[in-house]
């Protein structure tokens, strides 16, 4: 048994992640950040949850760039082959569910 106090999680370094669970491969990690990450595909399927504050997030489809603003509660699905990269708006607290080892 866990409880994790999301808002009370920091990071020494843009996305410094805690690890919260490993279910048959599939991970939960609470990352803290202040930079954008990288472009990038993820092995799998990606689901990314705002817990605090704001992320511009990136992605492609087909070749074209769209952003979408992301508010507190807000979830973004990456399906297989989705290139994306977050822009968090000063700092933010984001939940990732993604395959173990996922870029």
């Amino acid at each position: 048994m866990k409880v994790i106090r999301a808002k009370e999680f920091t990071g020494d370094k843009a996305w410094q992640a805690l690890d919260i669970a490993n279910m048959q491969g599939i991970t939960t990690r609470l990352h803290w950040t202040d930079k954008p990450y990288k472009w990038h595909i993820n092995d799998g399927e990606e689901v990314f949850v705002v817990l605090d504050g704001q992320v511009n997030m990136l992605y492609k489809q087909e070749g074209v760039e769209h952003s979408v603003l992301l508010d507190v509660g807000d979830i973004f699905y990456a399906g297989i082959g989705t290139e994306h990269v977050a822009h968090p708006q000063g700092a933010a607290r984001i939940l990732v569910i993604e395959s173990e080892g996922s870029v």
